[in-house]
């Protein structure tokens, strides 16, 4: 049994200032998306009113933390606990603390995620390994100290650096790096994974920079970045791809991709594993994302070809809006649809854009994951991957089997 302990925070108060690269920077009000959490009959709820903006109060107070671990674990000892919220661990002022209370000397506890902009001396990592934290993610954007003080604001960058090479030494680390093309690509990003290396990382993981809305800018506070024309997805593939092949790191990209096991979709590149899959007995249309829509069809197309696959222009599928569903050819959609589970748009508007044409159609949520990105993936096995795909596209069939035309 794996715990969740929230400390709250906010991205860019609770942070010690946001990063250039900031998904969140200059978000004010939003209205509500709508989402599947939504009841039928209104559109808002918290997830897509509040959580989706991280809109926490602050950071939590330790007893509370505490509480909430106690309330989720049911009296019993789980195998390990990750911490995480909305600002950086390393500014959490209780976070020795907690990870003491938590960890009791043998659970094992995970730092969901942390920059190390909050460190100062060099050296907390070694108190927090002590008290029992054994896997940490960290934001390292560059091993140069001078471009984390210009792009993340950190005003101890060295520390930070120390802090994590400290983490690699004891303990799993899984590193993290927005690229912004022309920053911290190219020599920069070959020094960051040598680095790495020779701190004794785990892996590496590559993220995209975004910088509009069919990107994911889908708070109304893009360009994030002004003047900064990321890197196509087609690049993107071959900077994890290149990297990947020439260091001794476990590197994936989001939203592509993972040169180990094929994330996203590995069953596109693994197709004597659809075999497993139920028959479809019906048509239906999937709409997608336009990163998964090449992927999504290939593996559809060895299944038959009842169901046709439509990409919306946004790059992520759980970051779709109704403003995607408006740029569709109707012509293309079937009277039963499946959209990605986690779209941010309220059910019965995406109803009504896409029965604008006069034909009333089903609109049904699929899976909120049909597959993993780097993120995930970059823990998991090839065969851990394909059994979540499988269990996902079957869940999937089975929709369109009783609700398809």
């Amino acid at each position: 049994m794996d715990i969740l302990a929230d400390v709250g925070g906010r991205p860019g108060l609770d942070c010690k200032g946001f990063c250039s690269y900031c998904y969140f920077k200059g978000v004010k009000g939003v209205e509500p998306f709508g989402c599947k959490n939504c009841m039928p009959f209104k559109k808002g709820c918290d997830y897509c009113s509040r959580a989706i903006i991280e809109g926490y109060p602050g950071f939590k107070p330790l007893d509370m933390v505490v509480f909430e671990v106690a309330q989720r674990a049911f009296g019993a000892m789980p195998d390990k606990v990750t911490i995480s919220g909305g600002g950086d661990l390393s500014c959490y002022p209780d976070l020795l603390d907690l990870v003491t209370i938590l960890s009791q000397g043998t659970v094992p506890v995970s730092l969901g995620y942390t920059s190390g902009k909050g460190f100062v001396r060099g050296d907390e990592a070694e108190d927090l390994i002590g008290a029992g934290v054994r896997e940490v993610s960290f934001t390292v954007f560059s091993t140069r100290p001078e471009l984390r003080k210009k792009y993340m604001g950190d005003r101890h960058p060295e520390a930070a650096l120390s802090n994590l090479e400290i983490f690699c030494q004891k303990c799993d680390v899984y590193c993290a790096a927005v690229l912004i093309p022309g920053v911290n690509d190219g020599l920069e990003l070959e020094k960051t994974c040598s680095d790495l290396v020779e701190m004794g990382a785990k892996g590496l993981i590559l993220m995209r920079f975004a910088n509009a809305r069919e990107q994911g800018i889908i708070l109304r506070n893009g360009p994030i970045l002004s003047g900064v024309v990321p890197h196509t997805v087609e690049e993107f593939r071959r900077i994890v791809t290149d990297a990947s092949g020439k260091y001794d790191l476990r590197i994936t990209g989001t939203p592509l991709w993972d040169p180990e096991t094929g994330a996203p979709f590995a069953l596109a590149h693994h197709r004597e594993e659809i075999k497993k899959l139920p028959k479809i007995r019906r048509s239906a249309t999937v709409i997608t994302s336009s990163t998964a829509q090449p992927l999504l069809a290939s593996i559809f197309k060895e299944l038959g070809d009842t169901v046709n696959v439509v990409p919306l222009k946004k790059d992520i599928g759980c970051l779709i809006t109704l403003e995607d569903f408006r740029g569709l050819n109707l012509n293309e959609i079937k009277d039963t649809v499946l959209i990605p589970g986690r779209a941010l748009a309220f059910d019965p508007e995406i109803r009504k854009v896409l029965s604008l044409d006069g034909r009333d159609r089903m609109v049904v949520r699929g899976p909120d994951r049909l597959t993993v990105d780097g993120e995930m993936s970059i823990s998991m096995s090839l065969e851990e991957v394909i059994d979540l795909e499988l269990e996902a596209f079957t869940d999937l069939i089975e929709t369109i089997n009783a609700l398809g035309i």
